[in-house]
Order: structure tokens, then C-alpha cells, then sequence
């Protein structure tokens, strides 16, 4: 039996290179690897199915699994985490110093359900006290007019949500401050550009995220890699050989982090910074599998589940597909 032909849409990321190169190969696969942005493959994934496999918001995922439509069914491999301390803006203007002071703010957020916004919002309910109840929200393109959500939610009623106008974007709102925050994967245009009217409501985040690591050993999960359930279900083999191939594009990807004596990146400081990261994380800072990722993900789970999102709570292993669970002995 020859190859089954398989497209996987995922981003141009450092421990997926080898596999998006081919130097990992998916066994039994033949490989079309698209490296498109994360925001494209979400937009094209959830709308139309486009792709056999592709990289997922876990918050969209989380929706989808609920809604039971698209139908996708995930795999233990997380190729995105991030901490989301430092991706919260505020207009200079607004009078907010602190978090507490985001407490009937308004708010924008380009997606309520995107992962980031999830895991901001429970920090901020769990680590500062502030309840997204307390805010009201504001949806819509972050740089261009016209965002909408990609996936369908019923929200509470004690969510004050609205999109904004056609023709607004939530960076030009924050900067003349018509909306006073903004949470945001991406740095605000205006920010970018050093407007005095934009800044970082945890400037000194690095530290902060830190010890928020030290205390609570969460590194956000942003994304997954799904697979549409029709793909799974006629060849259920593929989600535990894609598993493998991810894995060893990332072993080979963290072992060439170390093999080098000229600097690799344009960081003058690279290999300090590896080394920090190595004694706070451990071996393994980008885990894959699910019981070594189960604290971060029951985490994000209660969290959707608090804001709204989500109107149980899932018992994590019917995320994933069975087949990934658990690996064979000899």
C-alpha cells in the first residue's frame, strides 16, 4: 500500500522546521506542510475544513468540541505556548495604573474565545481579582476593520460584549482611547510606533511572568494541532505517527540549540537566556502529551469554563485522540 497524501497547515515554527522541510517524515504520509499564519489556518480551518490536519487555537478547539460543529478531534502536541502577562495594553489616559483599575474599563479583544484572551482573563480573575464581568468587552479587527468571530459562543448575560463599528480597529480605538485596554497576541500599531498614549499595563512582565511560572508551573498552551474526525476516523493511525513526527522535529530542534559556538540568532545574548530558561524549566520546556501537560490544560479548561465559554468542564482525554494516550512498551 502506497503513502496516503495528507495536508497539515501549521506556522514556520523553529521545532516544526524539520518536519515542514522534511527531514521528519510522518510514516505511511506523503506531507504537504503549509506554513501559513496562525490567523489564516484558523480562519480557513474553522470556516471551511480546508486542511487534513492543522495547528488550532485551544480556545476555538474547546468551542468546536462543545458546539460539536466543525468536527475535529486533537492530538497531544501544543507547537504554541506564551506567556500572556505582557499582552495586556492600556491607554495612557484611561487613569489605570494597576489591574484592579481595569474594573469597569472597557476593553477590546479581537475574539473573545481567541486562547490568549482566555488565559489573560483567568490571570487576571485568579492572580489580581479582576472578574471579566467587571469590564465591558469590545470585539473586532485589531489592524484591519472587519473581524468577526470565527466560531459561534453563547455567552452569559453578565458578559457586556459588542463588536465595534465596520470601518474601526481596536489599536486606532485604544490610542484615542475609546476603548481604555486592549488584550492582543500581537503589539498594538501604536505601540509599535512608541505612541506616549499605549503602554504595557505590566511593564516589567518578564519578571512577573517568572515568578507566576515559579508559583503556579503554567507556560500557556495556546495552540493545539486538530485533525478533521473524517481524516481520523477512515485512518486513526495517522494522529499517533503525526505525534511522532512533531516530537522528533522538536528533539532535533532543541538539540541544535546546543551544538553551536558562533552565535545562531541575532540575539547577542542567546545562549545566557537558553541557559536561565534551562534552570527555570527544567529539560523539557515545550512538553508534549497530555499527562505532562495536564495541570496547564485542566487549567485552561476551568478558566473557559469560568468566562462563559464552554458550559461543562471536559474530562481532558476526549479531547485528544484515544490512540495518543499512551505509548507502547516492549
Amino acid at each position: 500500500m502506497g503513502k496516503i497524501h495528507l495536508t497539515l497547515a501549521c506556522w514556520d515554527y523553529d521545532r516544526t522546521r524539520a518536519l515542514q522541510e522534511g527531514r521528519v517524515e510522518v510514516e505511511g504520509v506523503e506531507l504537504t506542510y503549509l506554513p501559513l499564519r496562525v490567523e489564516e489556518t484558523f480562519w480557513r480551518m474553522l470556516r471551511y475544513q480546508e486542511f487534513d490536519a492543522a495547528e488550532l487555537s485551544m480556545g476555538s478547539y474547546l468551542l468546536s468540541r462543545e458546539n460539536g460543529s466543525p468536527r475535529f478531534v486533537a492530538i497531544p502536541v501544543f507547537p504554541s505556548r506564551a506567556f500572556r502577562h505582557s499582552g495586556i495594553y492600556i491607554n495612557t489616559d484611561s487613569g489605570i495604573k494597576k489591574p484592579k483599575d481595569l474594573i469597569g474599563k472597557k476593553v477590546g479583544v479581537a475574539e473573545y474565545q481567541i486562547t490568549m484572551a482566555i488565559w489573560a482573563r483567568g490571570i487576571l480573575q485568579h492572580e489580581y481579582g479582576v472578574a471579566p464581568q467587571t469590564m465591558k468587552w469590545f470585539t473586532g479587527g485589531e489592524e484591519h476593520p472587519g473581524r468577526v468571530d470565527k466560531v459561534r459562543h453563547d455567552l452569559p448575560k453578565s458578559i457586556d460584549i459588542r463588536p465595534i463599528g465596520p470601518d474601526q480597529t481596536l489599536s486606532s480605538m485604544l490610542e484615542r482611547g475609546e476603548v481604555d485596554a486592549m488584550i492582543s497576541a500581537h503589539m498594538p500599531s501604536p505601540f509599535i510606533h512608541r505612541s506616549p498614549k499605549v503602554r504595557r499595563l505590566i511593564p516589567n512582565f518578564r519578571e512577573v511572568e517568572m515568578d507566576y511560572y515559579r508559583r503556579t508551573k503554567i507556560f500557556p498552551i495556546m495552540h493545539t494541532v486538530a485533525l478533521r474526525e473524517e481524516v481520523y476516523e477512515k485512518n486513526p493511525w495517522v494522529a499517533q505517527n503525526l505525534c511522532k513526527a512533531f516530537a522528533e522535529a522538536k528533539r532535533l530542534c532543541a538539540e541544535s540549540m546546543y551544538e553551536f559556538s558562533a552565535l545562531k540568532y541575532m540575539l547577542a545574548w542567546s545562549i545566557a537566556e537558553m541557559e536561565e530558561e534551562r534552570e527555570l524549566f527544567g529539560e523539557d520546556l515545550w512538553p508534549y502529551g497530555l499527562e505532562a501537560n495536564r495541570h496547564v490544560l485542566e487549567t485552561l479548561v476551568q478558566y473557559a469554563h469560568e468566562q462563559g465559554l464552554i458550559k461543562k468542564q471536559f474530562d481532558l482525554e476526549s479531547l485528544f485522540a484515544a490512540n495518543t494516550l499512551e505509548d507502547f512498551k516492549i
